[in-house]
């Protein structure tokens, strides 16, 4: 039978996927400065390592709650149902559950993170990420994230999206500037490492007010690209209707 998970359930899905997410790129950070002096080669692995991650997760938390992982793209979905353009999107209050057990679990992949490699879990990360320069990779990266969910689904190609979605992460933090954060939660998970994917809390505002500012115009260029309505509902992943669920 079709299967569409309970909020409960999705929330659940959206916390623990959002920690495995911060655990991937936070660990796979420690991990690479730790074995490499080169910042260099410690990005490649770090990026890699995030865009293989979050595309698994994707695939694997789709089914249940279509692995948002993120309040930008919760936030389109929220939209596109109040505009009538996706009737399968979030309601307001099922896009603020979402928004908290994001929020929630990205805090605590990070704690757990720190844990895994035995530092100190609550440190609060220094690295001070600002500039007008930075702000614009971060509305850069967060439009083109949600353009490419977005014009994947209006296209009648969500499946493509766990794919299209970990690679174009993996080119974004290369081209982008701030090195794509491209997520509000995730961006505040990582004020709770002092590494080398952390974010200092005083930098917060700016980028979660360019990611919010950026998610914004990711959905205008899709409007204006695809037309208003989607072929099939866009989320992260495909609808949770095109799973089959055996019981």
């Amino acid at each position: 039978m079709s299967y569409r998970g309970s909020l409960r359930r999705r929330a659940a899905a959206e916390f623990v996927g959002t920690a495995g997410l911060l655990v991937v790129v936070i660990g796979s950070g420690i991990q690479a400065a730790a074995l490499s002096a080169d910042t260099g080669v410690a990005l490649v692995a770090n990026s890699l390592a995030s865009a293989i991650g979050l595309g698994l997760i994707i695939t694997l938390f789709g089914p249940l709650s279509g692995a948002h992982l993120n309040p930008v793209v919760t936030l389109t979905a929220w939209w596109g149902r109040r505009t009538g353009a996706d009737a399968e999107g979030l309601t307001g209050r099922e896009a603020l559950v979402y928004a908290a057990a994001q929020t929630a679990g990205a805090v605590g992949g990070a704690v757990l993170a720190e844990v895994m490699f035995g530092r100190v879990p609550g440190s609060l990360a220094t690295q001070v990420r600002e500039g007008g320069h930075l702000l614009v990779g971060e509305v850069v990266a967060t439009a083109g994230l949600v353009l490419v969910i977005q014009g994947l689904g209006r296209i009648g190609r969500p499946r493509l999206v766990p794919a299209a979605v970990a690679a174009y992460i993996a080119a974004a933090i290369w081209f982008t500037s701030s090195g794509s954060f491209a997520n509000p939660a995730g961006t505040v998970g990582r004020a709770f490492t002092d590494s080398f994917t952390g974010i200092a809390p005083q930098s917060l505002p700016g980028f979660v007010a360019a990611q919010l500012l950026g998610g914004v115009l990711g959905l205008v260029l899709a409007g204006v690209l695809y037309g208003g309505r989607r072929t099939l509902r866009t989320g992260a992943v495909p609808s949770n209707s095109d799973y089959e669920v055996v019981s």
